[in-house]
């Protein structure tokens, strides 16, 4: 059975990214509501009975919206770190004492036949992780919501064949926009906030030093970006780096509102 991988939603509207394996699949984060994400894998031709279970990477509202609804409808565990369950307790609502599982950043755990590596990242929330995971050969990770990029999540994602990476905003684009206060630019563009198009591609060209074969550019802003701008900008670096993007590796930029690019890596 192929190692599925599929962004449902990417964008700082909501995420959620569907990871089949062997034994059933995992969502990564539930940023939309339940009704969304059911419908996304409907179009999708996913089974919502085979998720087994929600990895949440932190507590934002982009990220957990639909969690607990979709926790309690279909009657799956959600993993989170301490610091995280903290922070969206009042958001998931209650869950089932056998469905909340507490996870810890650097430890590695096992869902779906997968071994699933949580990794600390540079972002202002409470604990908050990326997931690499482990089928076989293979191998795929998440990385978005990066303040910078730092070594710890370099090192957590060298060798993935698939990651989706943060391509958040245009610097230029924040700085000019009148309807962000000066404090919610300043928070974005710092140590804990999100990867500008510059900070992605550099990040995209490390990742393909280090075998990388399809780089999927996610988590854009609505408003400081646009997915031709981070395309751009992240095809220029990888060509620069000598890469021929679509032979050496693979460059997508996922859609914010649909199911898009779904790779699968024979096992």
């Amino acid at each position: 059975m192929p190692l599925t991988f599929c962004t449902l939603f990417s964008g700082s509207s909501g995420n959620a990214v569907y990871l089949g394996g062997d034994d059933g699949a995992l969502l990564i984060d539930c940023g939309m509501s339940c009704k969304q994400i059911l419908d996304a894998l409907a179009v999708a031709q996913l089974r919502p009975a085979s998720l087994k279970g929600l990895l949440i990477t932190h507590e934002h509202s982009d990220h957990v919206r639909g969690a607990g609804i979709v926790s309690r409808k279909l009657g799956i565990p959600i993993y989170a770190t301490e610091g995280t369950w903290s922070g969206m307790e009042q958001a998931v609502g209650a869950i089932e004492p056998r469905n909340r599982v507490t996870i810890t950043a650097g430890e590695s755990f096992f869902a779906c036949g997968m071994e699933v590596a949580a990794f600390s990242i540079p972002h202002d929330a409470n604990d908050p992780v990326g997931y690499r995971f482990f089928l076989r050969r293979h191998s795929v990770a998440v990385a978005t919501d990066l303040g910078y990029f730092s070594d710890a999540v370099y090192t957590a994602v060298s060798g993935a064949e698939v990651v989706l990476l943060e391509s958040n905003h245009d610097p230029d684009l924040l700085r000019e926009n009148p309807h962000y206060p000066a404090r919610l630019k300043s928070r974005i563009l710092g140590q804990k906030g999100h990867l500008s198009n510059e900070a992605g591609a550099s990040a995209a060209v490390k990742l393909l030093e280090q075998g990388a074969k399809h780089l999927l550019l996610g988590h854009l802003s609505s408003e400081n970006n646009t997915p031709d701008m981070a395309y751009r900008t992240a095809h220029a670096a990888l060509t620069e780096a000598g890469a021929k993007v679509g032979e050496d590796v693979t460059l997508n930029v996922a859609a914010r509102y649909r199911a898009s690019f779904m790779y699968q890596l024979a096992t």
